[in-house]
């Protein structure tokens, strides 16, 4: 019901799977453990973005938009998917990529998702680490005006309220599976960086009044920016849903502990936990966002923060393509 007034088009495999994690709670003791795989959703190799893209490009489409322009870092999952979407919809798309990570090599700035972007036919521009990259994609946006083009330009990682709505769909999605399992989800861990996911998570669950508390993870902000980017976004998207106030500054948690030396860098516990999940699961996370949350995740079941009595879900949310840009990091590991 919070979602049938919204346009909307089909990008994802919904609903993604539920999965428990028995082996890495094997290894690790503490709480059961379960993966929602929304590496899973189909869209360009899959990932989170597909779910905002569904009601972002639904929005593009009925304003009568023909491009699609966003910005990213440059291994952007976001850009890729945002490409892979505009592909399927018969649009072009700009990206408008950010050197946010320095001292890269060959296979960061030519492999992973920079291949598939290429793919995908999407065009790009570079800007230094720290440009203003919406006034960028501003810009940009006039010039293709000013050619007879149409564009739509969609925020870093999709994350405003329209893009939000595809992580209400995925909290109330997860909700009926745990139902279904008959597993009683006390909090949801996931990588939280432009906010939208965490957002979209946080309005949903607000608004049909669930007690499953959102455990985020920065991968890129100290922790009170995170939390009030989230807490901001939040807010709108639960005034988008006409659920105003539905959304509480206590529903919005953010740990910066594992950011390590900025996005996109990596850290040796990333590294770690992207191992152990593909060695014991046959799992392949990200290095940006799911490796860091999952460094976190298993830091705190080793510090005991969660009961073991706990069912705790993390969200994977895909990105396994930009393994292929920091090749080295795991040869040398």
């Amino acid at each position: 019901m919070l979602l049938e007034r919204f346009p909307r088009v089909s990008l994802s495999h919904a609903p993604t799977p539920l999965e428990p994690l028995d082996q890495l709670r094997k290894a690790l003791g503490g709480p059961r453990l379960w993966i929602k795989r929304d590496d899973c959703t189909g869209l360009a190799q899959g990932g989170n973005k597909a779910r905002k893209l569904e009601f972002l490009l639904a929005d593009a489409l009925a304003k009568g938009c023909d491009t699609l322009i966003t910005p990213g870092a440059v291994q952007s999952n976001h850009v890729r998917m945002t490409a892979a979407a505009a592909a399927r919809f018969g649009m072009k798309c700009h990206a408008v990529l950010e050197r946010r990570v320095v001292d890269t090599d060959a296979d960061y700035e030519e492999n992973g998702n920079i291949l598939l972007d290429e793919l995908f036919g999407c065009t790009r521009s570079y800007v230094p680490g720290g440009s203003d990259v919406g006034a960028e994609c501003a810009r940009i946006a006039e010039d293709f005006r000013a050619k007879g083009l149409k564009p739509y330009v969609i925020p870093g990682g999709g994350s405003n309220p329209v893009g939000a709505l595809g992580y209400v769909a995925c909290a109330l999605e997860l909700i009926g599976q745990a139902k279904q399992l008959g597993i009683n989800v006390t909090r949801l861990v996931h990588g939280t960086g432009s906010s939208g996911t965490q957002a979209g998570l946080v309005a949903g669950l607000a608004a049909v009044k669930s007690p499953i508390e959102v455990f985020g993870i920065s991968v890129r902000h100290p922790r009170e920016k995170q939390e009030a980017m989230v807490f901001d976004l939040a807010c709108r998207t639960a005034d988008h849903l006409g659920m105003s106030g539905a959304v509480e500054r206590k529903h919005v948690f953010a740990d910066d502990g594992y950011v390590g030396p900025g996005y996109g860098l990596p850290t040796p516990g990333m590294v770690d936990a992207l191992k152990m999940v593909a060695r014991t699961e046959g799992i392949l996370l990200d290095p940006v966002y799911s490796g860091k949350a999952m460094a976190g995740l298993i830091d705190h079941i080793r510090k005991g923060t969660f009961r073991n009595d706990e069912d705790i879900v993390f969200l994977h949310t895909g990105g396994s393509t930009a393994l292929f840009g920091y090749k080295n990091l795991f040869l040398k590991a």
